[in-house]
C-alpha cells in the first residue's frame, strides 16, 4: 500500500499510533516539514477514527533550520478525555523524526475546533460530505 493509499481511519488507539511500512515512508532526504506532517498523520483521535492532521486539529507547525519544531494543536472539545495524553503523543511521534532536535506542543483552544476544519478526506471517511 502506498502512502497515498494508506487508510485515513485505521483501527488504532491513543497508545498506538499508526505505523507506516518502511517501503511507504518518505525518504530520509525528503523535506523535514513533509516528514513531520507524515508523523502527525500517524496520530488518531480515539473517538473519531481519523488522524489529527486531517481532522484539522493541528493549527500551526513551525520548523526552524536547526530542527526545532513548535506545534499549536487543539482537541475536538475542551472536555476531551485525551487532553492529557494527546499532546505528549504528538510530541513523541514528531521527536522521532530524523532531523528534529526538539518539539514543543502547545494545546490551544482558540479558535475552537469545528468540523469545517476537516480535510475533504476526513469528511469522506466520516461520511460528512
Amino acid at each position: 500500500m502506498s502512502a497515498t493509499e494508506r487508510p485515513i481511519a485505521p483501527d488504532v488507539t491513543l497508545q498506538a499510533p499508526a505505523t507506516i511500512p518502511d517501503e511507504d515512508k518518505l525518504p530520509p532526504d525528503a523535506p523535514l516539514a513533509d516528514r513531520v506532517t507524515e508523523a502527525l498523520k500517524t496520530v488518531y483521535d480515539p473517538e473519531i477514527p481519523v488522524n489529527i492532521y486531517e481532522l484539522g486539529l493541528i493549527y500551526r507547525c513551525d520548523i526552524d533550520a536547526e530542527g526545532q519544531v513548535e506545534i499549536d494543536m487543539t482537541l475536538t472539545a475542551p472536555g476531551c478525555p485525551v487532553a492529557g495524553e494527546m499532546p505528549g503523543q504528538v510530541q513523541g511521534v514528531v521527536a522521532s523524526v530524523d532531523g528534529v532536535k526538539d518539539v514543543t506542543v502547545n494545546l490551544v483552544w482558540e479558535p475552537a475546533w469545528n468540523p469545517s476544519l476537516m480535510s475533504d478526506e476526513a469528511r469522506v471517511a466520516l461520511n460528512m460530505f
